[in-house]
């Protein structure tokens, strides 16, 4: 008697329920990659200039965005497209690479929005609204062509077309979407600006001073783009400083600061749990603060720095070059992209030996000199620096320092912060003509960001344009052409044929 399986049909049956239950492991295959994949999603951006990757400032902003809001009634953030998505019916005011532009914004617009998909406090809304072809929606939203507009609740913030791209020759050489975006999400979603004062009557560097040496206009422009509110205080005008000071700045003061001044700082530094920044300048008499620095345990010394292995030349003037950071969290960006400072003229700033043992105080070197540096004392001396070990201080010296003072509340089981100071022992390095210079401007911003408890993290490059120019003769575009209408089809066909002739022998 013959098998069962062993009949046709049997064999028949068994070959379609193979094929069937292949087809259902394929699904489930298929279907369980989709879900890894949609769960457990991994990117890796190869482009050079990391096109496709939002920067390390802008993604500590996303994770904090919408810090205190309900998950089940989230922050809603509505960001309209005005640029006219199709060429052809845009309007005579679009600009002429319409199409690069609608790129470059689709691109960023979607790395806004995935980065955001992890975050349940926020919806991010997005809509292309072409003004000529929905006029109605337009007027009810007060929109404008050519524009990104960001909406939440009654804030509101517009960002227009020269705000998206540096210029050169009139030509457009960087794409600056991010850094408009990331500052106009932040305007929409804090409206309570934090308030950052810079001292004067003391010969400081000016916020409204354009030269490249003693002028603070790009470090004022780009902290207005990070949502803080920026002003100018004269102690000994106003008398007291305002209960809305969030971090106060001293850049580069040439005079000393009268008593009066100093009780004010000190009383705002301790009782008020102050935010303080000093940037000194080598060869000034004293300023007054040295006894505030040192009830803060920070000594800045009355010296100038030298180092020929840094400035690359035998008398060790010059840029000086700083790549030694110690772990913090301002300095954690500089160490995770290996970055560098350039400091001009620069004094050492380094926690006091002398101190007295204070367990609430704790005070960090942050930035250091390499081991060939010296701080020289007799740099007012007419001779060319050279290293006098019997008086001068010998590397590696501090020369940005931060102490943080804690204290137990109530007799509580944990500490609050009383304050924060940073001194640094040079403040040309955030002038207008070094501020870009290195990663001054990066060291800058995250010693802003930890004094007013920001998350500090990487500043915002500009992305270069990258443009590739062919140029063809009308006979060479011809050939082109018809190479790739007839020459690679028929090559392809050529080859089928071949394959087909060898396979009817």
């Amino acid at each position: 008697m013959r098998h069962p399986f062993q009949s046709f049909r049997a064999a028949r049956w068994l070959r379609s329920t193979n094929l069937l239950l292949q087809a259902l492991l394929f699904i489930a295959l298929f279907a369980g990659l989709n879900h890894l994949a949609r769960y457990n999603a991994w990117r890796f951006d190869l482009t050079q200039l990391r096109r496709h990757s939002l920067s390390a400032e802008t993604g500590a902003y996303l994770k904090q965005l919408g810090d205190g809001h309900d998950p089940r009634q989230p922050l809603q953030i509505h960001l309209i497209n005005t640029f006219p998505q199709d060429p052809a019916t845009a309007g005579p005011d679009a600009p002429a690479d319409l199409a690069q532009i609608n790129n470059d914004l689709a691109s960023l617009i979607r790395e806004y929005t995935y980065a955001l998909e992890t975050n349940t406090t926020v919806r991010l809304h997005v809509d292309n609204i072409d003004v000529y072809q929905r006029p109605r929606d337009a007027a009810q939203l007060k929109l404008e062509s050519n524009h990104l507009v960001l909406i939440s609740g009654d804030n509101r913030r517009e960002i227009a077309l020269e705000d998206l791209y540096q210029t050169k020759n009139k030509q457009r050489a960087a794409f600056t979407g991010e850094q408009a975006l990331t500052a106009a999400l932040l305007g929409v979603t804090n409206p309570e600006k934090t308030t950052i004062y810079f001292l004067t009557g003391h010969g400081e560097m000016d916020i409204n001073n354009t030269t490249n040496d003693r002028g603070l206009s790009e470090i004022s422009m780009a902290l207005r783009e990070r949502n803080y509110t920026i002003a100018q205080l004269d102690l000994m005008r106003a008398r007291a400083i305002p209960d809305d000071a969030k971090l106060l700045l001293s850049i580069g003061a040439q005079t000393p600061f009268d008593p009066y001044e100093q009780e004010l700082l000190r009383d705002y530094m301790t009782a008020r749990a102050g935010r303080l920044i000093l940037c000194a300048t080598p060869a000034i008499a004293p300023t007054g603060l040295e006894n505030l620095l040192a009830e803060w345990g920070i000594l800045v010394d009355d010296t100038r720095i030298y180092d020929r292995a840094s400035t690359g030349n035998q008398t060790g003037y010059g840029d000086i070059i700083l790549s030694t950071f110690t772990p913090h969290l301002i300095t954690k960006p500089l160490i995770d992209n290996q970055l560098v400072l350039r400091f001009g003229d620069t004094r050492s700033a380094r926690p006091d030996p002398t101190r007295a043992t204070d367990p609430g105080l704790s005070v960090t070197p942050l930035v250091l000199t390499g081991a060939t540096a010296w701080g020289e004392r007799n740099y007012h001396l007419r001779r060319a620096p050279r290293l006098d070990p019997a008086v001068d201080l010998p590397g590696p010296l501090p020369v940005v320092t931060a102490a943080e003072r804690v204290a137990a509340k109530n007799n509580l089981p944990f500490s609050v912060r009383v304050g924060r100071i940073i001194a640094i022992g040079s403040s040309d390095f955030v002038a207008n003509g070094r501020l870009r210079a290195g990663a001054n401007n990066t060291l800058f911003f995250s010693a802003v960001n930890w004094l007013a408890e920001r998350d500090p993290s990487l500043n915002i490059p500009a992305r270069p344009i990258e443009k590739f120019q062919l140029a063809l003769t009308r006979d060479q575009l011809a050939r082109l052409r018809a190479t790739l209408l007839f020459g690679v089809p028929g090559i392809f066909a050529l080859i089928g044929l071949f394959v087909y002739w060898t396979r009817r022998r």
